[in-house]
């Protein structure tokens, strides 16, 4: 049973600092809501972290002050760790059967109605119904016990249910995953993409693990069934693999993103899916040439090209000639360039066909734009580069937010180095717009950093102090 006798947070209470209880609390949901999350805190909720009355804060809270401070652990806030926590509150006790969901408390709290004071619940005033995990541990719990390993990917993502989900029930013999569960997976995919359009990659990495996870789940769990359902889950799990493995190649996790591209490369061979592996090496090439490994760029998009050219879509080969290319221009050699983009532009020119990938809905004419401005900013071609990048943000769709905002961020950078200040900042602050909306992305906060780096030395030319004042504001830490 859990000790009556709390001990002050005195290192949250320092954090506080000389805000009140209340305002701190409206600050905790604004950084909730700049990362997806939704917590009902108020002045309350803040007391009783302060009181000691919350040991250790539920996932939803901590992915919040984790956002909040980046630089600080569990312990440093002053918490006990959750295993410790749990471990104190379980002893002796069993589980209820659970309940139906309920998505307030009595507080207007997120969370489930459950007994214990040591972890971030509130007590329910029913003393019989002692369920005894955090909000979300025990949403994943009812998840798994009534809804199965999707429904779990779907709650630890912020979704509503996905198609299929009924058929993911634990009590089901492993030998019956099938259509609906292949659906399930197909739609987190879409899901994660829509979002990661929308917001970019920052908020959303961490939270797709757990459908990943349980989409190779089910691919371990239908490993014995044959036919055109396993090719699906297969698929499925390659292409959510990737997709996380873009999220974290966006949010700056380049290894992570390296295993994750080389997991849905192994699945796409495994499954002899030539499809998923000319976007596996598509990915890897773009993952090596951010991480100076331009060689390997090259290698990877040929090797894609190889796979795509028995799919028929002119639109994968041309952004697999751009990702080469790219990797040319990192290379220094202009010739190899040039003629990469000389046949992305001819690929292009054939139009769209039914063949395209489903994933490749972003590539259009502005992300061609684009990725050519990234080689001729990399052979050092500024002007030409800017050119390009300003065609890519004047096409781009406003739907994708992300692209929008990277684009904006390209040309800002090539524009400061195409020694034309003003412009620059502009477009700068037309990003630093995107960014506090609802843009995530630290590859984009990365470029922009570099710009104001070239920006500083003019600061005297009109609009760049502007510019360089407010990256300095949007830059800086949580101040408490």
């Amino acid at each position: 049973m859990a000790s009556s006798r709390a001990v002050p947070n005195l290192k949250f209470r320092q954090l506080r600092g000389q805000r009140s209880p209340g305002e701190f609390a409206a600050l905790v949901r604004r950084s909730a809501r700049e990362i997806g999350e939704q917590v009902a805190c108020d002045a309350r909720y803040v007391g009783r972290v302060e009181a000691g009355e919350i040991r250790c804060p539920n996932y939803a809270y901590e992915r919040v002050f984790r956002h909040m401070f980046p630089s600080l652990t569990l312990a440093d806030l002053g918490f006990s760790a959750r295993e410790a926590v749990r471990g104190r509150a379980g002893r002796g006790r069993t589980p209820r059967a659970p309940e139906p969901y309920n998505s307030t408390d009595s507080t207007g709290s997120t969370g489930s109605t459950i007994g214990t004071i040591d972890t971030d619940n509130t007590k329910s005033t029913n003393s019989t119904n002692s369920t005894y995990s955090d909000e979300e541990s025990d949403v994943l719990r009812r998840a798994f016990m009534t809804g199965g390993t999707v429904t779990v990917a779907a709650a630890s993502l912020g979704f509503g249910p996905l198609p299929g989900t009924e058929a993911l029930r634990s009590d089901l013999p492993r030998q019956r995953v099938g259509a609906s569960e292949a659906s399930a997976v197909e739609a987190a995919v879409r899901q994660i993409r829509l979002l990661d359009d929308r917001h970019g990659a920052d908020g959303l990495y961490r939270r797709a693990a757990q459908p990943l996870r349980a989409a190779y789940a089910l691919l371990d769990a239908g490993a014995t069934t044959r036919g055109s359902t396993t090719d699906r889950l297969a698929a499925g799990a390659g292409e959510l693999a990737i997709s996380v493995g873009w999220l974290a190649h966006d949010s700056g996790r380049l290894e992570d993103a390296r295993s994750h591209y080389a997991e849905a490369l192994a699945t796409a061979r495994l499954a002899g899916d030539t499809a998923l592996e000319a976007h596996a090496f598509c990915n890897t090439s773009f993952l090596a040439r951010d991480a100076g490994r331009h060689r390997e760029a090259v290698r990877a998009a040929q090797a894609g090209q190889r796979a795509a050219g028995r799919l028929g879509s002119d639109r994968l080969l041309t952004l697999l000639s751009l990702r080469e290319a790219g990797g040319w221009a990192g290379l220094g050699d202009r010739a190899g360039c040039e003629r990469a983009l000389g046949r992305a532009h001819t690929l292009f020119g054939r139009g769209p066909s039914d063949t395209d990938p489903e994933w490749m809905s972003f590539f259009g004419e502005p992300e061609l734009q684009a990725l050519e401005a990234q080689c001729w900013s990399a052979l050092g071609d500024w002007a030409r580069a800017a050119r390009h990048a300003q065609r890519a943000a004047a096409l781009q769709d406003p739907h994708f937010a992300r692209n929008l905002a990277l684009y904006r961020a390209q040309l800002a950078a090539d524009l400061a180095r195409a020694d034309a200040p003003a412009e620059a900042a502009a477009i700068g602050e037309q990003v630093l717009d995107a960014l506090a909306d609802d843009v995530e992305s630290t590859r984009i906060r990365a470029m922009l950093a570099e710009t104001a780096r070239l920006l500083g030395p003019r600061r005297s030319t009109a609009g760049v102090a502007a510019f360089l004042d407010r990256h300095t504001a949007a830059a800086a830490p949580v101040r408490v």
